[in-house]
């Protein structure tokens, strides 16, 4: 497989990732950023572990889809996140909910 190849099948994978996410963002109401992945999700809990410095972030999501281009089911019914870095959660506005 050349290089030009494989840029037309990640180019390909992606844009149907996005097609997908379109489809499925009205399901969820709250959009998950880490420094690692992105996440649509409906149930969203924060605890904050500050024994260290920077403190410990744990996020619990169920019911949450994944955007990851090589990952085969994007629908997975719950994830756990560990990390140092930010995290950002928003909760989607009611007209993207429809």
């Amino acid at each position: 497989m050349s290089d030009e190849d494989l840029e037309r099948y990640e180019a390909t994978i992606e844009l149907q990732l996005v097609q997908e996410y379109k489809a499925v963002i009205g399901l969820f109401t709250h959009i998950v950023e880490t420094e690692r992945r992105f996440y649509l999700t409906n149930n969203v809990e924060v605890t904050v572990h500050g024994e260290s410095s920077p403190p410990m972030i744990e996020l619990n999501l169920s019911d949450a889809w994944v955007w990851d281009m090589y990952r085969p089911a994007r629908f997975v019914p719950s994830v756990r996140v560990l990390t140092f870095r930010d995290v950002n959660i928003e909760r989607l506005p009611e007209s993207d909910l429809a």
